[in-house]
């Protein structure tokens, strides 16, 4: 069966997709929760009541015990998870990170997967951790090639399981996009982007950033990709923006072992909390106090973790289709220290992100001095060479009758810089702004402001300082143009 992912919706690189597997189609993006076969805190087939349209389990726990093995491989894996849409297979990759070495070769774990019905399956792969010696993440990335470029001829062979490429190369950027590259030229179907958790768990935002970004350079823009291991709701809109369609939580689990409650702001530990600031089913139908004591408080944990997961999900989806994924983001970075670092991080690749982005959506809304960083302003800044202004021209942000006088009306408006008032109700300068811009974003207007003077040496051009503009970049204006102020005008 060969793969099908259309995708149907984009803003920034993040899309809405349907991806087509033996068990139906599932719309991205989408959480898969992970189902240990051994400890179902949740069954499978309620996972549909929380949104679930895909799971993911691991093959090689169900190989390593017999009662489960031989109920796979007879019954089918859908059987013995009681579960009918798709389902995805790990290979024993984590396992393999975390004891160096697992009873099971990388053919014996496909052909498994194969035979007990895997709608995606997962090679051997092996998970460089960040941060280890150059040389160790490029023998690894090599091996990892190398049984990846097996499995693909082994499953092109086989019953039409869909077949998983993990893009690994620790936390070297070029080794993630070389990978990439490789692994692109063989087809697989989904790209999972691996070995990640570590990072996230750590809050390394700014680093999952380069690691995603290099990986998605290297591959085939319209392919699916899933990260691996990434089941906090806090940074679903950040990785979505960037490009990821599919991820995995066992977090709803774990955290809810811990008596962790998740939020899409955070996480709280249960024993902290005095009110439950959520309207899922479990919250409505429990005080902080009646969960902690409940004596199937785990449980109860898990479904409210499960219900806030997908919520997010449907978020960043209705935002997609809104054209506003790039406010979210923002307002979701601001939940952390360390997640405005990844905002700030995914700004520096505005060149990469912009190229994805669509040029026209509803509304632009400036949220903070990162908003200048925004594709649609890297954008703009590339066209100003498509203003042709000649005779006088007269800059400000808010009109007035003496405007008639010139030849040419522009509009000053921060994060962008002056453009015909003609353009005033058309994206990106439709924007919701502050009425006082901040220093980062008067500077981006000012400095394409200028640029634009300088591509039109033959007009003569009048800028009013509305709203008592102060900033050093005024200096070099005054050269270029008639600068007046309020008290003048």
């Amino acid at each position: 069966m060969t793969s099908i992912f259309e995708i149907t919706h984009k803003d920034a690189a993040g899309r809405i997709g349907k991806l087509t597997t033996a068990h139906g189609v599932v719309e991205t993006p989408t959480v898969m929760p992970v189902i240990n076969p051994n400890i179902q805190v949740i069954k499978p087939s309620e996972m549909y009541d929380f949104g679930a349209q895909m799971i993911i389990t691991n093959s090689y726990i169900i190989s390593r015990r017999d009662e489960l093995r031989e109920t796979a491989l007879r019954d089918g894996l859908h059987s013995l998870l009681d579960f009918d849409g798709p389902i995805m297979t790990d290979s024993g990759s984590f396992q393999l990170s975390v004891y160096g070495d697992i009873e099971v070769t990388n053919q014996q774990i496909i052909e498994f997967q194969q035979a007990i019905g895997s709608d995606i399956g997962v090679p051997l792969d092996i998970p460089t951790p960040p941060d280890v010696p150059r040389g160790r993440a490029e023998s690894e990335l090599e091996t990892t090639l190398e049984r990846l470029k097996d499995a693909r001829r082994m499953v092109d062979a086989g019953n039409g399981m869909l077949l998983a490429g993990p893009v690994q190369g620790s936390t070297y950027t070029d080794l993630r996009r070389r990978s990439a590259i490789s692994l692109s030229e063989h087809k697989f179907d989904v790209y999972p982007l691996g070995a990640v958790v570590p990072l996230m768990e750590s809050y390394r935002y700014a680093d999952l950033v380069d690691v995603i970004v290099s990986s998605k350079k290297g591959l085939d823009p319209t392919a699916p990709v899933h990260l691996f291991g990434a089941g906090h709701p806090m940074m679903f809109a950040l990785a979505v923006a960037l490009g990821c369609d599919l991820f995995d939580s066992a977090a709803y689990a774990l955290y809810a072992k811990d008596h962790r409650y998740i939020t899409v702001l955070g996480t709280y530990h249960l024993d902290d909390l005095h009110y439950l600031p959520c309207s899922c089913p479990i919250c409505m139908s429990h005080t902080a106090q009646q969960l902690q004591q409940a004596d199937n408080c785990k449980e109860l944990l898990a479904r409210h973790n499960l219900y806030v997961t997908f919520e997010e999900m449907r978020r960043v989806k209705q935002a997609i289709r809104e054209g506003n994924l790039l406010e979210l983001v923002e307002q979701r970075c601001r939940a952390h220290p360390r997640m405005l670092e990844g905002l700030k991080r995914m700004y520096t690749h505005s060149e990469w992100l912009e190229q994805h982005d669509p040029a026209s959506k509803s509304t632009f809304f400036y949220c903070g001095p990162e908003s200048a960083d925004r594709p649609e302003v890297l954008r703009f800044s590339k066209r100003l060479e498509r203003f042709t202004i000649t005779g006088s021209a007269i800059i400000r942000s808010t009109p007035s009758k003496r405007d008639q006088d010139y030849d040419n009306i522009l509009t000053f408006k921060s994060p962008f810089g002056s453009y015909p008032v003609e353009l005033l109700e058309v994206y990106p300068f439709n924007a919701e702004v502050p009425r006082t811009p901040d220093h980062r974003s008067l500077t981006r207007a000012l400095e394409n402001t200028i640029r634009l003077i300088e591509l039109n040496p033959d007009a003569e051009f009048t800028f009013v300082c509305d709203g008592d503009i102060d900033h050093p970049l005024l200096e070099e204006l005054s050269r270029l143009a008639t600068v007046e102020h309020p008290d003048t005008t």
